[in-house]
C-alpha cells in the first residue's frame, strides 16, 4: 500500500517539475522517508539523481521554446554546482548523528535535515508566490551591473550549499533569485532554474556515490520512470 501511495507520489513530483520548474524535488525526500521508509540522509541523496533526471528532461521543453538565459544559467550554476558537490561530499558526512541543541536536547542528523526541508519549504512557498504577484510584466535584465553578478553568484553559492544538504534541486529559491536578482521572465525564471537544477543535482549525486556505495537504483529508476509519466502528462496540460 506505502509503494503504490509512493509511485502516485513520483507522478505528482513530475507534474510538479514540469507545471512550475519547482516543488518536485522538495516532494521527493518525503516521499522516500515516509513511503519508502528510507533514511533522510539517504533519501537525500536518491533525490539528487531523480530531481537531475527529471529537471533535464522538462527543460526540453523550454530549450525547444527559446526559455533559457545560458548566461545566467552559467553564473548562477559555476558555484551552485561546487558547492553542492563539495557540501555532499565533505560537509554532510562531517555533521554528527546527534547534536546537542539548547543544554540536554538533542536532535538527530535525520531529524536535523527533515527540520531544515521544512524551513526552506516554507520560505521558499512564500517566495514563489510574492514573486508571482510582482513579476507578471517581463521587465528589462540586470546582467550589467558587478552588484547583480556578484549576488547572482553568492546566491548560487549557497542554493548549492542547502541542495548538498537536503537534496533538493532548489528551484523554489532558485526561481524567486533569478526574477528577483535578474528580472527574468517567471517562465525563462523556471526554464532556467530547471537547467541550473539539473546540472548540480547531477554532481551532487556523483559526491554521493564517493560516499555510498550501497545505492539502491531499482527503486531510484522506478521512482524516475513514474515521475517521467508525471511529466508526460504535465506537457499535455
Amino acid at each position: 500500500m506505502y509503494e503504490i501511495l509512493g509511485y502516485a507520489g513520483a507522478i505528482v513530483v513530475g507534474l510538479l517539475v514540469v507545471l512550475v520548474g519547482a516543488g518536485g524535488s522538495i516532494l521527493t525526500v518525503p516521499v522516500l522517508v515516509y513511503l519508502f521508509h528510507i533514511s533522510p540522509v539517504i533519501a537525500t541523496g536518491y533525490a539528487l539523481l531523480i530531481v537531475g533526471i527529471t529537471s533535464i528532461i522538462s527543460t526540453l521543453s523550454y530549450i525547444r521554446r527559446k526559455m533559457v538565459n545560458y548566461r545566467i544559467a552559467i553564473i548562477f550554476g559555476i558555484p551552485s554546482v561546487a558547492a553542492v558537490y563539495l557540501t555532499r561530499r565533505y560537509m554532510l558526512p562531517a555533521i554528527p548523528d546527534e547534536m546537542s541543541i539548547f543544554g540536554d536536547l538533542v536532535m538527530s542528523k535525520d531529524a536535523f535535515l527533515m527540520l531544515l526541508m521544512g524551513a526552506l519549504l516554507f520560505v521558499s512557498a512564500t517566495s514563489m508566490v510574492m514573486v508571482k504577484r510582482k513579476y507578471d510584466a517581463e521587465p528589462e535584465l540586470n546582467l550589467n551591473t558587478f552588484y547583480y553578478t556578484r549576488m547572482i553568484l553568492i546566491e548560487g553559492l549557497i542554493i548549492g550549499v542547502l541542495t548538498g544538504l537536503v537534496g533538493t534541486g532548489g528551484g523554489f529559491m532558485i526561481i524567486p533569485a533569478l526574477v528577483i536578482l535578474c528580472n527574468l521572465p517567471i517562465k525563462t525564471a523556471i526554464g532556467t532554474a530547471l537547467l541550473i537544477a539539473s546540472a548540480k543535482s547531477g554532481i551532487g549525486f556523483l559526491g554521493e556515490i564517493s560516499i555510498n556505495a550501497d545505492i539502491d537504483y531499482e527503486l531510484i529508476f522506478k521512482f524516475t520512470g513514474f515521475a517521467l509519466v508525471g511529466i508526460a502528462i504535465g506537457t499535455y496540460l
